[in-house]
């Protein structure tokens, strides 16, 4: 299971209720070879900009999902920062694929907490942030084989975080799974040559 833990222990509360044994083989396994039919499926959410959107909005060009939330301090913005930092590897005339967060607290990260993040200069450019209600969450959550956990953390300020799947799904064109990243292999020269193999 890659459930990562963005903050203290607790008691654990709601989980999207997903196939927790995807696994991306170590670092032997070819990036090729981690592609699931069954993984990336419909959703309808809500963008950062207030609009609401489905997986048809993000057709016609490759796409990075990352499963995250702003209260995040360390694993998400690392994550996005490494993807940022992939992306200045790719070859200058590569388009560079579109980045998506879906964010696992929808309790906190309304579109406009959301608008605030995605704006971070350390972000990849363009960087969509993605909220809803908690079903549309663990709906898309679901699709994509994501778990996620309130965990209660009373003694600090933000009374609670959540521990999460910490996977980068690269989707292509058609909103196919193409391949994804696990933890142990989300640096960025990893990312970028598998990015550059398979998307070229």
């Amino acid at each position: 299971m890659l459930l990562t833990a963005c903050g203290g222990a607790g008691e654990s509360g709601e989980t999207a209720d997903a196939g927790q044994e995807l696994s991306a083989g170590g670092p032997v396994a070819g990036c090729t070879s981690r592609a699931y039919d069954e993984i990336g499926g419909p959703f309808e959410l809500t963008m950062h900009t207030g609009e609401r959107v489905t997986q048809e909005d993000f057709k016609g060009k490759p796409s990075l999902v990352y499963f995250g939330f702003t209260y995040c301090p360390d694993v998400c913005p690392g994550t996005l920062v490494a993807i940022n930092n992939a992306y200045e590897r790719l070859p200058e005339d590569m388009e560079r694929p579109q980045t998506l967060l879906i964010s696992v607290d929808p309790e906190r990260d309304t579109p406009e907490v959301l608008a605030d993040y995605v704006s971070s200069n350390a972000f990849p450019d363009g960087l969509v942030g993605l909220t809803g209600t908690p079903e549309e969450i663990e709906a898309v959550a679901n699709e994509f084989s994501a778990a996620f956990t309130r965990v209660e953390t009373p003694e600090s300020v933000a009374e609670y975080t959540m521990d999460h799947t910490s996977l980068i799904y690269v989707m292509d064109e058609d909103w196919k799974l193409a391949t994804f990243f696990s933890e142990t292999i989300n640096n960025p020269d990893e990312i970028a040559g598998c990015l550059s193999s398979i998307l070229d």
